[in-house]
């Protein structure tokens, strides 16, 4: 790793530079990919750069009607496309059947114009869907819209518009179901993040196979705490949409996502700042149930537990391997760090202390600093109230290694441990490692992590001037 060093007043600062995180990003096979999906990412000229794919579009093919769910920011500044987004799919009884997404502009306190711009949007994407005779005429607009960028700036909403309407029959056409469509697609929602971030995975229920992809953005910005559009509690932004080609019922389709979500996006921190935007979408249009050439029901938590726990299962995965992705393209990260607390009353209690150890600025520098500060770590941790006293004479921490070298404890029981600098050395110069807290109540008690990364010099760079 290359190191440039620079003299500030009379000290000396050592500058580590930034590790290339291209390797997330590899070829993904045809096969992998859900059926009944058209997508695509096109320049539209949001961004300055020639050529940057700025506008993606996802639509649904399948002749079965499509099952949307979604998890929205509880910012109270929502940026217009989440106030339409939750519109439309309020007013669909939780249908869609395309998304259209663009990046460089966030369309987020743009007042009237902003959600004017939003809905024209929406509809000129719902124009590219080819026609349902067996789906009952929208009510709305069946398209759902997402946008991440600068926030307080009004979209070239021409160009935009332009954009989305070269997809139709022509010459400029390129909607596609092969890897260059979908990695066109996740391309698009790019902002400040290096790599695009696609997945894939296969996966069976009742002896049927099903396929599951999708796509995420995000590098800074990113503490998510995202949540259902009504239907329960409620610059650069988290935006991901996942596409299934199982059949779900929008009902189970939200309960599966509001979950998953839960134990994923909203467990990543890169500097602990909350979005107007995030946004997390999930389509399921059952193209691919069927059964002995016959179409099966969709999949519904009251009418078929099990297959809904597997799907919901299968649903976490990826989704935390998705969100795992957004925080190892953090902004000028270095150290990819999971942050595992055990022994906690509850899940909540586990989550919060996770969360306040992953934004902390102390815990972060540290991090960067290649210091194994355990007690920063126990300050974070001794600064959230928890639902039962907190007996800190039962807490201990540690370092565990990414590669199944031993572990290094540095508190045990409440008494600190003699610490092996040099062993402490190796575990924090690697780019993944785990920091292991047991808040010491047992084993029939709570475990949750956070994933998170490290402050470096280059962050405060990224942010101290957006336009570099």
């Amino acid at each position: 790793m290359s190191r440039l060093v620079f003299k500030r007043y009379s000290s000396t600062i050592t500058v580590k530079s930034t590790p290339s995180k291209a390797h997330h990003h590899q070829p993904i096979p045809v096969s992998s990919f859900p059926s009944g999906y058209l997508l695509t990412g096109v320049h539209a000229g949001v961004k300055k750069k020639a050529g940057a794919l700025d506008v993606g579009v996802i639509l649904s093919t399948s002749e079965r009607p499509t099952s949307a769910a979604a998890c929205f920011t509880r910012n109270a500044f929502k940026a217009a496309p989440v106030i339409i987004s939750e519109k439309i799919l309020g007013e669909n009884v939780g249908r869609a059947r395309a998304v259209v997404v663009n990046s460089g502009c966030a369309n987020a306190v743009t007042g009237a114009q902003g959600i004017e711009d939003a809905w024209a949007m929406a509809k000129e994407t719902d124009a590219l869907l080819p026609s349902n005779s067996s789906a009952s005429p929208p009510t709305t607009s069946q398209t759902l819209v997402m946008s991440t960028g600068v926030i307080g700036q009004n979209l070239p909403i021409s160009k935009i518009l332009s954009a989305i309407r070269s997809q139709r029959d022509g010459s400029q056409q390129t909607l596609g179901n092969d890897f260059n469509a979908w990695e066109r697609a996740a391309k698009a929602f790019m902002t400040t993040d290096t790599f695009p971030k696609l997945r894939a995975r296969k996966f069976n229920i009742n002896g049927v196979e099903y396929r599951m992809a999708g796509m995420d953005k995000g590098a800074g910005m990113i503490h998510p705490d995202m949540g259902p559009p009504a239907l329960g509690p409620l610059h650069a932004t988290l935006l991901g949409c996942i596409m299934t080609d199982a059949a779900i019922s929008p009902r189970s389709l939200q309960r599966a996502l509001t979950y998953a979500v839960e134990r994923s996006f909203n467990s990543i921190s890169v500097d602990g700042d909350m979005s107007t935007n995030d946004t997390i979408l999930l389509l399921a249009n059952g193209a691919a149930a069927e059964k002995d050439g016959v179409k099966l029901k969709e999949i519904d938590e009251g009418t078929d537990r099990e297959a809904f726990e597997v799907f919901k299962r299968e649903l976490t995965d990826f989704t935390i391997d998705l969100a795992k992705l957004v925080v190892r393209d953090g902004e000028g990260a270095t150290k990819f760090v999971t942050v595992t607390v055990k022994g906690a009353p509850t899940y909540k209690d586990a989550h919060r202390v996770a969360s306040r150890i992953s934004t902390s600025a102390l815990v972060k520098t540290a991090l960067y600093g290649e210091d194994a500060n355990w007690g920063r770590v126990l300050a974070a941790t001794g600064s959230v109230p928890l639902s039962s006293p907190l007996h800190t004479n039962k807490v201990s921490v540690t370092f565990v290694p990414s590669d199944g070298s031993r572990p290094l404890p540095v508190l045990i029981n409440g008494e600190p441990e003699k610490v092996d600098e040099a062993r402490a050395s190796e575990i924090l110069s690697l780019e993944d490692f785990e920091i292991l807290v047991d808040l010491g109540g047992g084993e029939a008690v709570e475990t949750a992590q956070y994933w998170t990364c490290d402050f470096s010099y280059e962050y405060v760079r990224i942010n101290g001037d957006y336009r570099s």
